[in-house]
């Protein structure tokens, strides 16, 4: 059983008004919204994120508050800091935090989306039955007209629950992570491709899947052999195939959409990825 507490027992991180002060090889190093602006515009990302905390669940409201107040500060200085440094090319997009409370959710989106932000992230760590609702609430005081994005969601059924909500964009290592561990993603149900009932599978990973690993006719006995004798390989080949998947997902949403079929197609989903 877990208790709400209002900071982590064990931290080795240090946040303040200033920034953040965290340990990584028993060196100390630090992030501010001005140091963090600076670093994402040196890396040339397309869609850079103003600083926040992402609190945890087990945060109390009072912590909770307090972090997101902090938080809002640090977005108008990230704004600040981002017009001086300003690229055409990159998109700043702010945060909207608050926790998994109602009052919080519907004040940080209010306060965020009143700030003159390209898009929006839905930043937090919150269950997919808690999803709908703290959506609606994180989504509540955004401008339409302005992309909205999910940190760190990535599961199927979690992407079709936060599309209809009204979430544009995703990002999250499940494509990647997955790939790595041997999980493999076909319309069909995942594949986890080390166990030995692939062994003699000469079926094709997906017969539907335009990917470079299916174009090249490899098959699953092959597949998992590469993770026994080749990982990295495999692990490669894994990765290419699943991240083709998602791509493909996305796209077939966008259609759906277009022809108000969203709800046969998350079924179709449904039945194999859970």
């Amino acid at each position: 059983i877990f208790q709400k507490t209002s900071l982590p027992k064990i931290n080795q991180t240090k946040i303040s008004e200033k920034g953040v002060v965290f340990k990584y090889n028993n060196k100390k190093y630090g992030l501010t919204p001005e140091s963090s602006m600076k670093i994402q515009k040196d890396l040339g990302a397309d869609i850079i994120f103003a600083f926040d905390e992402c609190t945890s669940p087990l945060h109390n409201h009072a912590y909770t508050k307090k972090s997101m107040e902090r938080t809002h500060r640090w977005a108008v200085r990230c704004l600040e800091e981002s017009e001086k440094r300003k690229v055409k090319s990159q998109a700043l997009f702010g945060i909207v935090q608050g926790g998994i409370y109602e009052d919080l959710r519907k004040k940080s989106s209010k306060f965020i989306g009143s700030l003159p932000f390209d898009g929006f992230g839905i930043g937090g760590s919150f269950g997919e039955k808690q999803m709908k609702d703290v959506l609606g609430w994180a989504l509540s005081g955004l401008p339409e007209e302005k992309p909205r994005h999910l940190l760190g969601i990535g599961k199927i059924k979690d992407i079709f629950i936060a599309v209809k909500q009204g979430i544009d964009l995703f990002d999250c290592v499940v494509p990647t992570r997955e790939a790595r561990h041997g999980v493999i993603y076909a319309k069909n149900g995942k594949l986890p491709i080390e166990k030995a009932i692939f062994n003699k599978d000469r079926k094709l990973i997906d017969r539907n899947c335009g990917c470079w690993v299916c174009k090249e006719g490899i098959k699953r006995n092959e597949l998992r052999e590469y993770f026994k004798t080749e990982k990295i390989k495999g692990q490669r080949m894994a990765t290419i195939h699943n991240i083709h998947f998602f791509k493909n997902l996305f796209e077939e949403i966008r259609e759906s959409i277009l022809i108000g079929e969203l709800g046969k197609l998350e079924k179709e989903y449904y039945t194999y990825n859970k």
